[in-house]
């Protein structure tokens, strides 16, 4: 596997890195001392061009190649957020934070830019400018918008904008990518139905609520089964009923449901808002009740550029050969996709192993993957910004 030497060499060292991360996670943006320790990498690798506080503990810091005639610049994304979940893999290098942990691979994402960082600024065998970007609140924050909203792009004149992220089930350290839709489209809504609150031994008495939370939770499935081309892809998912009672002979008052909706379509995505608008109205009101919805637009589609993706591609192959240019689009979401909405860029998963996915709290990183990762953000600096 054709690996740079050097990360061979520094493998080790980044594993250090990425587990003192795994063990000390932050939320959202809320990170001071993820981006204090991503800062003081930077600088002792002899990186002295350093900005933090943009989307308030986001760091970006730019190493220059060894001549720009060409003028141009690439951006490197890694994220860095925990999530709001209690560790139990049982590991030495576990979480130390109660109700924190990195289960999603963002202290590795954040570990393998940092160990290109060290690379390119020995290196520096390119031509132009590479600007690294360390993300927060990936996790429902939209840290990347945030970053794009303020500037990130202009002002540090990104001409192309490359991320990846670990994929569990897959080969590690082996590439899967493809062009267009890669990503869903995350919206979220809450719906409260209001109905009567009584007795449970006299629901005539009443409007019951849970009834009609259950009746609504199953017409919202027709969107994907009845109203949707089945050639394209929607999930509707409803994750939280909460009633207003726990009692075991109350009728609720109120029930709160939230959940999902998952698309890689505008015309889909337009689709499932307004089908569950009418659905949770009409079903409601089918039962006595009274439906408030909050319907909130999310992550857009993380959609890759069709020549950034070919190439995303070709400089993962000269790092681990064999990679999967045809992906199946994935129904999580993701905010690169406000970066690759502001310039041309790709986004590409490295394998994680056998184990447990994303967001679960058995699941950690894989450090086999560090090597292939770190060689995939350099080659994709030296390759695009090759020097004549």
């Amino acid at each position: 596997m054709p690996i740079k030497n050097r990360f061979a060499e520094t493998h080790a060292e980044i594993t250090a890195w990425r587990r003192h991360l795994h063990q000390h996670p932050e939320l959202m943006f809320d990170l001071p001392e993820t981006s204090r320790f991503v800062e003081e990498k930077l600088r002792s690798f002899g990186i002295t061009d350093i900005t933090t506080g943009i989307a308030q503990t986001g760091v970006v810091a730019v190493i220059e190649g060894q001549s720009n005639t060409s003028g141009r610049t690439i951006g490197l994304r890694a994220d860095m957020d925990a999530l709001p979940i209690t560790e139990a893999t049982g590991l030495p290098h576990a979480s130390k934070t109660p109700g924190k942990m990195h289960a999603c691979g963002h202290d590795g994402h954040t570990a393998m830019l940092l160990g290109a960082a060290q690379y390119l600024a020995e290196t520096r065998n390119f031509d132009g400018r590479v600007v690294l970007i360390f993300q927060p609140a990936e996790e429902g924050g939209g840290g990347g918008n945030v970053m794009v909203q303020e500037g990130l792009m202009d002002r540090w004149g990104i001409d192309e904008v490359y991320g990846m992220h670990n994929m569990p089930g897959h080969p590690t350290g082996q590439f899967a990518i493809r062009e267009g839709a890669l990503l869903a489209a995350a919206d979220e809504f809450a719906i409260m139905l209001t109905g009567q609150g009584g007795h449970a031994a006299a629901p005539h008495e009443a409007v019951d609520t849970n009834l009609a939370a259950a009746h609504v939770m199953i017409a919202l499935q027709s969107i994907a089964s009845r109203n949707t081309d089945p050639l394209k892809q929607v999930v509707v998912s409803v994750c939280t009923l909460r009633s207003d009672t726990d009692s075991h002979n109350v009728l609720p008052h109120q029930v709160l449901l939230r959940g999902t909706v998952r698309t890689l379509d505008s015309e889909v995505q337009d689709l499932a808002e307004r089908r569950l608008h009418d659905l949770t109205r009409l079903t409601a009101e089918a039962h006595q009740c009274r439906a408030e919805i909050d319907y909130q637009r999310g992550y857009p589609v993380t959609r890759n550029h069709a020549d950034q993706t070919r190439f995303a591609a070709e400089a993962a192959d000269k790092v681990t050969p064999g990679t999967d240019r045809d992906t199946p689009p994935i129904m999580a979401g993701e905010d690169f996709s406000y970066m690759l909405n502001a310039r041309p860029g790709a986004y590409i998963m490295i394998g994680n192993g056998e184990g447990a996915t994303v967001h679960h709290p058995e699941y950690d990183f894989d450090d086999a993957a560090i090597p292939a990762g770190c060689s995939w953000f350099a080659q994709v600096v030296e390759d695009r910004l090759a020097r004549a």
